[in-house]
């Protein structure tokens, strides 16, 4: 690196981290998740603002590696702490509505995005109909696991049994989502060394059966968790990194292997643990993922968008969120979940924050994205995930009750009621602060 490009890395280091934190408050005031205000500030940031000098000025050529590579690494850490945040035990007990609740918010929105991938392959042709196809429904069908988490607990709704009912179905979106998008990462890349990906299966029996007790053994001893020294967070980012770096040689993307490590991490008896090492990522996230928007932003470029593009864009829109809100209610209302919490689910499942730009990036490094279609697909991800305030204060206008004994319900227990009061309705902690994960 040149004193040149070190000046230049610093500085904008200092700009996205200032834009971010500045954007991200006033999110914050309009009773929106940070992330919408981080994911503005990249496409402001990007050359969508007087012709790209901006952009180029800001970010030339010689810098942007660098920032992908940091982009990367917080990527790598949020898919980790998002695996980290996914708590096993919110599925027990609540197996058939979340089932019911995640087959409706998954198929239904899936069946609907591959017409809309029809409709769009007319105007953005592929060589790869069929994987284009499946990435534009698994796109419109996917749920932010994280900045759901940090909705509820801005609303004070975690602990209801709305939250939980919320928290189980994402948990299944999500996991069945990264799933699918690694076969579809798999069948796009590698060449003719497919035969990687067959690796796959072994690796992660070896991460179950071996990486999993290993872990546990030495992190929870005798229903004690070890204290979080320097020395144990740096195993656990050599194994984030390393599951990562293993995925990526197998010919799926990185991000899987991180999340993957995250999944493996102690649950039981380990809460306190996780905690910390939750507050520690988010220590790094916090100056890392800013980057990952502006890297994002860099290629978005709406500046060109015209009649066609605003017909693509309002198609997107229809089917990304009347195929997640029309699937998750139609699943919540068949396993008997009334009619208003079924509603407020589907305004949670709607929300797709960073867990959809990860997505999309993976579609454009593999080609399967233009940067027109990249462009239009981000303004969905950031207006779907602005939606969710706003429907959940029309729909918590009166309370919301799950009664005791309905069919599918969370089990026993009294009713449980989501309050009406604005406490409930989306005041923060006194603090401000985030949570390891939600805070995108």
């Amino acid at each position: 690196m040149t004193s040149h490009q070190v000046q230049l890395l610093l500085a904008d280091l200092a700009l996205i981290l200032f834009l971010a934190r500045m954007l991200g408050a006033l999110a914050l005031k309009l009773r929106q998740p940070p992330v919408v205000g981080e994911i503005l500030a990249g496409i402001l940031l990007g050359p969508t603002l007087f012709d790209g000098m901006l952009a180029e000025t800001l970010f030339p050529a010689d810098v942007r590696p660098l920032l992908t590579a940091l982009a990367n690494i917080g990527v790598a850490l949020f898919m980790f702490a998002v695996g980290l945040e996914i708590d096993h035990s919110t599925l027990r007990g609540r197996g058939r509505l979340t089932a019911g609740a995640a087959v409706g918010s998954t198929l239904v929105p899936f069946g609907v995005g591959l017409a809309l991938a029809y409709y769009l392959m007319r105007v953005h042709h592929t060589d790869q109909p069929v994987a284009f196809a499946v990435f534009i429904a698994l796109a419109v069908s996917v749920t932010a696991f994280p900045v759901l988490a940090r909705i509820l607990a801005d609303r004070n709704l975690s602990r209801t049994a709305l939250g939980g009912i919320a928290l189980a179905t994402a948990a299944v979106v999500d996991i069945v989502a990264w799933a699918a998008l690694a076969a579809v990462q798999a069948s796009v890349g590698g060449g003719g060394e497919h035969w990687r990906v067959a690796l796959v299966i072994p690796f992660i029996a070896v991460m179950l059966v071996v990486v999993r007790p290993l872990l546990r053994r030495f992190l929870v001893r005798e229903g004690q968790t070890a204290v979080l020294t320097p020395g144990w967070f740096s195993v656990v980012l050599i194994g984030v990194l390393c599951s990562g770096a293993a995925t990526e040689a197998m010919g799926m993307h990185y991000i899987f292997g991180a999340f993957l490590f995250g999944i493996v991490m102690p649950r039981e008896g380990a809460l306190e643990l996780r905690d910390a090492i939750g507050g520690r990522v988010q220590h790094i996230t916090t100056l890392l993922l800013p980057v990952y928007f502006v890297v994002a932003g860099l290629k978005v470029d709406l500046s060109g968008v015209g009649a066609s593009e605003l017909t693509q864009f309002a198609a997107i829109m229809l089917v990304a969120v009347a195929g997640k809100f029309g699937g998750t209610y139609l699943g919540a209302r068949f396993q008997g979940l009334p009619a208003r919490p079924s509603v407020a689910l589907s305004a949670l499942m709607n929300t797709r924050g960073l867990t959809e730009l990860i997505i999309l990036g993976v579609g454009l490094e593999a080609g399967l994205l233009n940067e027109s279609l990249y462009g239009l697909m981000v303004a969905m991800a950031l207006v779907t995930t602005a939606m969710t305030g706003p429907l959940l204060t029309l729909v918590f206008r009166k309370k919301v009750e799950i009664p005791q004994g309905r069919p599918g319900g969370t089990g026993g227990g009294a009713a449980a009621a989501v309050p009406d009061t604005p406490d409930a309705i989306g005041d923060r902690d006194s603090r401000g602060e985030n949570h390891a994960v939600g805070r995108t």
